[in-house]
């Protein structure tokens, strides 16, 4: 412990620690907000689809990138995890180990592993270049839903239907840290370099901002007046957007301010990413897509995911940007996998 303590306290940036708002007392909204000018929106190619397959036999509900931007996964309810080139969009691999559903993916950027999780309570850490498992985690008591490596630390974070969120030592199975706090299911959990290093989302309509060295509460928000489903991560902007059944909402980082809403996207938000060039996607339970302009809310593009008969078939489980932030990739309940690419042929004819 004393190993991941003091890393920990070395990433936090210079006054991180002072944060000490009451772990259990919910942020409240500020009434009468300073209205801010208007942000210009900068100018973004349109998107396209470039690639469809059928995936999986049922929903796709996980997707995770490879770090060297080679393949990608994906799991779903067919209870198998696939391994796809990026670049061909040829199947590499299956993965049939995990029994239950497929419900999480992460892959490590320092070691060749690949972690799952579904509707039971194992983690599986799979060896990407024998496609074995190497190691299992025993994880949320009911099943778990979420999960994220650590950019820098030996770190596994993971979430589920309990409510809590656990801290893993990956080269060992041992749990670092239970965090307790949230009052139902786990929906998204995210790691990055400086505090608050864990990021949490639940179905109690709340995000918990984590302070990794002690596996406490840092700061709640509570903004959200429903279950928030999903949390995208700026890769440098050290901001963050949050979303679900009432919209998406943009925060900073550490306390967690509230910054603005994204108006427009009038669905349940199954998933969101975001890429360095500051383009936000959302997709919706209907099969609605939006993707907008990160500093100023601008809606920029909106399509649909097409082709479905039925509704239940329509929506948009999960997403990933690839790592040059160019290609997009969506699961989705008619159980395909998009990947979606700039328009080439498509210009700015106006500074406007």
């Amino acid at each position: 412990m004393d190993h991941f303590s003091s890393e920990m306290r070395a990433s936090r940036p210079h006054g991180a620690c002072e944060i000490q708002p009451t772990p259990d007392e919910p942020s409240t909204p500020l009434i009468g907000r300073e209205e801010h000018p208007k942000i210009k929106p900068k100018w973004h190619a349109p998107w396209k689809l470039r690639w469809k397959t059928s995936g999986h036999y049922g929903r796709t509900l996980a997707l995770a990138m490879d770090p060297g931007n080679q393949w990608f996964c994906s799991g779903g309810e067919d209870c198998t995890i696939k391994v796809w080139d990026l670049n061909s969009g040829s199947l590499k691999s299956t993965l049939s180990g995990q029994i239950p559903i497929v419900r999480a993916l992460a892959v490590s950027p320092r070691y060749p592993y690949m972690f799952s999780s579904g509707e039971d309570t194992i983690i599986k850490c799979w060896d990407v270049e024998t496609n074995k498992v190497i190691q299992q985690f025993e994880g949320d008591t009911l099943g778990v839903y979420a999960m994220a490596v650590h950019p820098t630390l030996d770190l596994l974070v993971t979430g589920g239907r309990d409510g809590t969120v656990h801290v893993w030592d990956i080269r060992s199975p041992r749990n670092v840290h239970l965090m307790k706090g949230h009052t139902n299911s786990i929906s998204d959990v995210k790691c990055q370099e400086a505090d608050p290093q864990v990021l949490s989302a639940s179905l109690d309509n709340t995000i918990r901002l984590w302070d990794l060295a002690c596996g406490k509460t840092m700061t709640v928000l509570a903004e959200h007046q429903r279950e928030v489903r999903s949390l995208a991560v700026h890769p440098t902007d050290f901001t963050f957007a949050s979303g679900g059944a009432d919209g998406i909402k943009q925060w900073k980082c550490p306390e967690g301010a509230f910054m603005q809403n994204f108006e427009g996207h009038d669905d349940i938000i199954n998933t969101l990413s975001v890429n360095a060039d500051g383009v936000l996607f959302s997709g919706g339970q209907n099969g609605s897509m939006k993707f907008w302009d990160w500093k100023s809310a601008y809606n920029y593009q909106s399509m649909d995911i097409g082709g479905c008969s039925l509704d239940d078939e329509a929506g948009i489980c999960c997403s990933t940007f690839d790592k040059t932030g160019s290609r997009l990739i969506t699961g989705n309940a008619d159980k395909t996998i998009h990947i979606y690419g700039h328009d080439d042929g498509a210009v700015c004819l106006s500074e406007e």
